[in-house]
C-alpha cells in the first residue's frame, strides 16, 4: 500500500466518524424533544458503517494491485422502539392519561459514544500524521 493510499484511508476514517460525531450531538440536543416535524418524538439516529475500497489518485496505474480498505457511513438509522412515557398531565403533549413521548435517548451512553468517536478521529488524525512524517523524511533523504 503506498503512503498517498494510507492517507486515504485515514481520510475515509475521519469522515465516517465525523459522521457518527454529528448524529450523537443531534441525539444529545434532542434527547428531550416530544414533538417532531412528522409527529411523536424524536427519533435516536445512528450511522451503519460500511467497507469501501480505497484509492489514490497519485497511485492510479497500480490501482488494480492496491486493495486498501477504508470505511465509510453507508446509512443512517432511526431508533424503532417505543417512546418513554413519563406521567407529566399539564405537558402541552401529555395524552388523554396525562403521560408525554420522550425518545429513548441515554444521554450518558451518547457521551460515552462521542468520546469513543473523538478518539477514532483523533487516531486516524495521528496516523496521517505518521505517513506525513514518513513523506517528509523520504523526501528528505532524497536531497
Amino acid at each position: 500500500m503506498s503512503l498517498f493510499t494510507s492517507l486515504s484511508v485515514s481520510a475515509s476514517g475521519m469522515a465516517a466518524q465525523r459522521t457518527r460525531a454529528e448524529l450523537l450531538v443531534e441525539n444529545l440536543a434532542n434527547s428531550e424533544t416530544t414533538r417532531t416535524p412528522d409527529g411523536g418524538p424524536y427519533k435516536r439516529k445512528d450511522v451503519v458503517f460500511s467497507t469501501e475500497q480505497q484509492g489514490s489518485p497519485f497511485s492510479a496505474i497500480f490501482q488494480s494491485e492496491l486493495r486498501a480498505t477504508g470505511v465509510s457511513a453507508s446509512s443512517v438509522i432511526e431508533d424503532q422502539s417505543e417512546p418513554e412515557k413519563r406521567y407529566q398531565p399539564g405537558h402541552p403533549d401529555a395524552d388523554a392519561n396525562g403521560y408525554v413521548a420522550f425518545p429513548r435517548i441515554n444521554p450518558a451512553e451518547d457521551m460515552v459514544d462521542l468520546m469513543g468517536a473523538s478518539r477514532g478521529y483523533q487516531a486516524n488524525v495521528a496516523a496521517m500524521q505518521a505517513v506525513k512524517d514518513m513523506i517528509n523524511r523520504s523526501i528528505d533523504l532524497l536531497k
